[in-house]
């Protein structure tokens, strides 16, 4: 299969690193606004060529768009405009939006909406790596509204990866990805941002990071570039998600006040939990 991946970064880069060594594609074309994005893939046989935007489209059978969120709501509707027999997905964070411009579309049927659960704080095509997506999930929303043959090739792909595949609406997609993925980037901002606030000597930080500390400020290395279309686009669910979990500090902090050390191991027990959740996703 001819696959042509716009935007050549973390997901991008390692989805085509991924797909040429397990064989789903044959040839993989590279489109993107950065030329020394390109030509790092081609010196790293990332891709086998670089191409305009309408030529890759022509020569394609599979096309990935693998850009900020933001920027899906321009290229979307663009593609589908040029397209004849070609599938078209996304790999976007968010799907209400991208749902929503391009419901009407005449070639709607052939782009199926998909957001593989895995990722790195790290981003370019420097970050792309082998095997990124192995055995983690991937979501395909409103299959409905996709051309059953279509969502087949895009099963077949991430089956070939391989990925665990789910199916949601779009809105329930946008809520649980608000849950998972991107409060946890705006507790590791703003925990960075204390630190840096109250902890003025760096090298102190440096000698007293622990494995702890760092995995949970991992995030804040994210590229706000990434992040802030999607924070944009899924604010609603987000401040829901926020207002919650600033409750939940609120009453550590509120039990720290009184003393109530019986109380907070209660908390710590009762969010002890989640290791059964994370368990059995591994299973």
């Amino acid at each position: 299969m001819i696959v042509t991946i716009i935007g050549i970064g973390l997901i991008g880069g390692s989805l085509a690193i991924t797909l040429r060594e397990n064989g789903f594609a044959q040839t993989i074309i590279g489109v993107d606004m950065n030329e020394e994005s390109l030509h790092k893939a081609l010196r790293r046989k990332i891709i086998d060529e670089a191409l305009p935007l309408e030529q890759a489209i022509e020569k394609s059978q599979l096309i990935v768009v693998a850009v900020p969120v933001d920027s899906l709501l321009v290229l979307i509707p663009k593609i589908l405009d040029q397209i004849t027999h070609q599938v078209v997905i996304d790999v976007g964070s968010t799907k209400v939006t991208i749902m929503d411009t391009v419901r009407n579309h005449p070639k709607r049927r052939h782009f199926v909406a998909t957001h593989p659960m895995a990722g790195t704080e790290f981003s370019g095509i420097e970050a792309a790596i082998p095997n990124l997506f192995d055995e983690k999930y991937t979501v395909i929303c409103d299959v409905e509204d996709s051309a059953p043959a279509a969502v087949e090739v895009v099963e077949k792909l991430y089956r070939s990866i391989p990925m665990k595949i789910i199916y949601l609406n779009a809105k329930d997609h946008d809520v649980h990805t608000a849950y998972v993925s991107h409060i946890s980037h705006i507790s590791s901002f703003a925990l960075a941002l204390t630190v840096l606030e109250k902890e003025k000597d760096e090298e102190r930080i440096f000698e007293l990071a622990s494995t702890g500390f760092s995995s949970t400020v991992r995030l804040a290395k994210s590229e706000p570039d990434t992040w802030i279309p999607i924070f944009r686009q899924n604010r609603d669910n987000l401040l829901d998600v926020l207002d919650e979990h600033i409750n939940t500090l609120s009453q550590f902090r509120s039990l720290l006040i009184k003393r109530d050390f019986d109380k907070i191991r209660k908390l710590m027990e009762e969010a002890n939990h989640i290791k059964r959740i994370l368990n059995q996703k591994k299973v």
